[in-house]
């Protein structure tokens, strides 16, 4: 398995050390980092969808707010 090596705040080491003391760090570590991967994952892919949804819009019909008030009420009871 490969090995990562990175630096981290003093403070941030210690706590680290305590919350997760007797646990296998490797595993945490490895753990935080797979949710991380996939946290940015679903940030890429909500922003992807968002940017499809906002070109969608370019090319949407345009009404006016009394079109759009009109459809509304249109078939209501």
């Amino acid at each position: 398995m490969p090995t990562v090596n990175f630096s981290v705040p003093e403070d941030i080491k210690n706590a680290f050390n305590i919350t997760f003391e007797g646990q296998n760090k490797s595993a945490v570590i490895a753990d935080l980092m797979r949710d991380a991967v996939e946290r940015e994952q679903r940030r890429q892919r909500h922003c992807s969808a968002v940017d499809r949804i906002l070109a969608r819009r370019v090319n949407a019909p345009r009404i006016t707010e009394a079109e759009f008030i009109a459809a509304r009420e249109e078939g209501r009871p």
